[in-house]
């Protein structure tokens, strides 16, 4: 099916505003930019209560948004906002917490995590691993089910959930129930998936951008494959959790997240995958305005409270 209409109407007002190239692009203005747009159109979903905080880690602190729908305990989403690992923000995705908290019925903690090219790689990944384990080690504080922790993100925010897992995983940390990848940047085994060629302009995220961003996080050309930037190449795959991973048809993304989906699958990780027809990259900051995109945060909601139930009632 064609993208669909309201975001196509989108896609064609921003034509006018890209630039021919991005060699000179500004990464703190464009920061600026998609902050000022993404959070002037949001629709806030009412939650019982919302708490801004700092998060205490080693050398630094970083912010974060604590959503609650309960003041007794509750099951918890570690959520990575998405943005190249350059832009985005705890206020440019707050509406999208809100959703999931509603939905899924548990406490989403939105995580400021350091962007670049001020933090190069890891420095993203240090703070959305630490953030876990600091998330857990003060599960009663925060009145939180220990054993229910789930990691969530979309793009970016997606490879830090599922990496931060990973790095779990590795390290004899936190044990985590759930990951929930909205249309994550995990790497690929092949030379040039399909979507990247198919897509590669037209379509918001493009191939262009997509290096970009690279350039401005990564300092070497070989940490692209690095695991901690491509999970797709980690050997702690398998012992992954449930997983559900959400992609779209017009992103250039789309085989990549195919492709983490089925490496899991093959390993015999569950997993629930879902391909959005009509959508592309970023759908669900648009959900409010695209009825197909709140389908797909919906039911990734659904999925995520499901293995919350799953496991409160057989522990």
């Amino acid at each position: 099916m064609p993208v669909n209409p309201t975001i196509q109407f989108y896609l064609n007002q921003l034509q006018n505003d890209l630039p021919a190239t991005y060699d000179r692009l500004d990464p703190l203005e464009l920061r600026r930019q998609e902050d000022a747009m993404m959070t002037r159109f949001q629709h806030k979903e009412h939650v019982l209560d919302v708490e801004d905080s700092m998060i205490p880690l080693q050398g630094r602190e970083i912010p974060a948004r604590i959503y609650r729908m309960t003041d007794q305990t509750a099951p918890v989403l570690v959520y990575f906002h998405g943005g190249g690992y350059v832009t985005g923000s705890i206020e440019t995705h707050d509406a999208v917490c809100r959703t999931f908290a509603n939905v899924a019925n548990c406490t989403v903690i939105s995580i400021g995590y350091r962007l670049a090219p001020e933090h190069k790689f890891p420095a993203a990944v240090e703070d959305a691993y630490d953030a876990l384990d600091w998330v857990a080690a003060h599960a009663e504080t925060l009145r939180i089910d220990p054993d229910r922790i789930a990691v969530g993100g979309d793009s970016a925010g997606g490879t830090l959930a599922t990496v931060s897992a990973l790095i779990a995983i590795e390290r004899g940390g936190p044990n985590v129930l759930h990951q929930l990848l909205l249309y994550p940047a995990t790497g690929t085994e092949e030379n040039i998936p399909l979507s990247l060629i198919e897509y590669a302009n037209g379509y918001l995220l493009d191939e262009q951008l997509i290096r970009w961003f690279q350039h401005q996080y990564f300092i070497e050309e070989e940490q692209l494959t690095h695991p901690y930037a491509a999970p797709i190449f980690s050997p702690f795959l398998g012992q992954l959790p449930s997983t559900t991973l959400l992609t779209a048809e017009y992103d250039p993304l789309r085989d990549v997240g195919r492709a983490y989906a089925n490496k899991l699958i093959s390993l015999g990780v569950p997993v629930t995958y879902s391909n959005y027809t009509g959508l592309i990259h970023g759908f669900a900051n648009y959900y409010y305005y695209v009825p197909e995109a709140k389908r797909a945060v919906k039911e990734a909601g659904r999925s995520l409270k499901d293995a919350f139930d799953y496991k409160k009632n057989r522990p």
